[in-house]
C-alpha cells in the first residue's frame, strides 16, 4: 500500500491502522514522489491525498492512469461534488473526506481490493519456500518460519524486486520509511537475521559486495 500526503502525522495514522490489517506501507509526500515510487513498485492500492505541493492528487493520478490501474482512494478536505467527479473521471475507485475516521479508511481499502480481487491472497512459491503475503506466513517445507514484522516486510520488498540490485539506502527508505533514523547496519543486521531465517534459502537473497542486495531465484 501507498499512502501519499504531506502531512506527517496522517501518514503514521494511517500507517498504524494499515499495519494492524497485515498491510505493507510505504510513503510518499507529494505528487512527483508517488509517481515515481509506482513507477517502481506495483502497490495493490493507493491512497492519495488530493491537496499537495510540487504535484497535486489530481497531476498525480492523471499521470499514473497512464501506465498504471492500481485502485486509488482519494483523500480530499473539500466536500465539492465538482472534486469528487473529477476525481473519479481521472480514474479514483473512491474518495474519503478529511477528517475520517482510520478504520473506516480501512474499510474502504478493503472493500476497493475486494471489488477489484485484489484482496485473495498472494502466494508466492519458490519450491518449499511459499509465502502466504496477506496472512503474513512463510513456510518452508510446510514448518512456518517465525520472523518479526521487520524481516517480513524485507522479505516481500526483495521478493517483489526481484533480481534488481538494491543499495542499503534504497531499502531503508522503501522498507523502513523517509523518516527512519537509523543507518545502513540496520539493513545488514535484518538481512543476516533473515537469512539464518530461510535456512536453506538463504542463497535467494544474494549479496551484492559494495552495493547491497538482490533476491534471484532460479
Amino acid at each position: 500500500m501507498l499512502v501519499v500526503d504531506d502531512d506527517k502525522h496522517l501518514r503514521t495514522l494511517v500507517k498504524t491502522y494499515a499495519e494492524i490489517d497485515g498491510f505493507l506501507l510505504i510513503e510518499a509526500t507529494n505528487g512527483t514522489e508517488a509517481i515515481n515510487q509506482v513507477m517502481e513498485t506495483n502497490f495493490d492500492i493507493i491512497i492519495l491525498d488530493v491537496m499537495m505541493p510540487e504535484k497535486d492528487g489530481f497531476e498525480a493520478l492523471s499521470e499514473i492512469r497512464d501506465f498504471s490501474e492500481t485502485p486509488v482512494i482519494m483523500l480530499t478536505a473539500r466536500d465539492e461534488e465538482y472534486d469528487r467527479l473529477f476525481g473519479f473521471n481521472l480514474g479514483a475507485d473512491d474518495y474519503v473526506q478529511k477528517p475520517f475516521s482510520p478504520k473506516e479508511l480501512m474499510a474502504r481499502v478493503k472493500a476497493v481490493l475486494k471489488r477489484t480481487d485484489r484482496l485473495a491472497d498472494k502466494q508466492l512459491v519458490f519450491e518449499e519456500l511459499i509465502i502466504k503475503e496477506n496472512a503474513h506466513s512463510v513456510k518452508i517445507k510446510g514448518e512456518e518460519v517465525t520472523l518479526s514484522p521487520k524481516e517480513y516486510d524485507l522479505l516481500i520488498y526483495l521478493v517483489k524486486n526481484e533480481r534488481i540490485v538494491l543499495d542499503r539506502d534504497t531499502i531503508l527508505k522503501n522498507v523502513w520509511g523517509y523518516n527512519f533514523l537509523g543507518d545502513s547496519r540496520t539493513v545488514d543486521s535484518h538481512i543476516k537475521s533473515l537469512r539464518e531465517h530461510l535456512g536453506v534459502y538463504r542463497k535467494l537473497i544474494a549479496i551484492v559486495w559494495g552495493v547491497g542486495y538482490k533476491f534471484e531465484a532460479n
